[in-house]
C-alpha cells in the first residue's frame, strides 16, 4: 500500500487494480483537478480498476467536473464511504448529473472496511464484474 499527494488531496493505491481517493477539506474538484485525477489512476493502476471514495471530508465539485468525473470506462466499480447525510446527497446530485449517458456500478458504505472488503471481494475481468 502506498499513498500519494495530488494537488485536492491524497490517492492510496492498495494494490495494483484498487485505489482509495480522498479529497481534501474544503476542495474545490475543477475539471483540471479531475484530469489530474484520471490521470493518476491511468498511469498508477491496471485497468480495469475498483475506486473507494472516501468522503469523510466535506468537498463540492464545479458543474463542468460533474460532467466530467464519471468518463473514465477503465473504472469496473467504485465504493463510497458516506460519513453524513450531505455526503449522500452530494454523491446522488453527482450521479444524476452523469445518469443518462453513463453506467455506474456504485454502492454505497458507512464504513471504510466494509467497502474495502466489497471492492476486494469482486473479481473483475475485461471490465465485467463477477461476485
Amino acid at each position: 500500500m502506498k499513498s500519494y499527494r495530488l494537488s485536492f488531496g491524497e490517492i492510496i493505491i492498495h494494490d495494483s487494480s484498487l485505489a482509495e481517493v480522498i479529497v481534501r477539506e474544503g476542495e474545490v474538484m475543477c475539471e483540471q483537478k479531475v484530469d489530474e485525477y484520471h490521470d493518476f489512476l491511468l498511469s498508477s493502476l491496471v485497468a480495469p480498476f475498483k475506486v473507494l471514495i472516501n468522503k469523510s471530508n466535506a468537498y463540492s465539485y464545479t458543474f463542468e467536473a460533474q460532467k466530467v468525473i464519471g468518463d473514465l470506462q477503465e473504472i469496473a466499480a467504485m465504493a463510497v464511504v458516506i460519513a453524513s447525510q450531505a455526503g449522500l446527497m452530494s454523491t446522488e446530485t453527482l450521479m444524476s448529473v452523469n445518469n443518462e449517458s453513463k453506467t455506474w456500478n456504485i454502492k454505497f458504505f458507512r464504513s471504510r472496511d466494509a467497502a474495502l472488503y466489497w471492492l476486494k471481494s469482486l473479481e473483475v475481468c475485461a471490465n465485467v464484474i463477477v461476485v
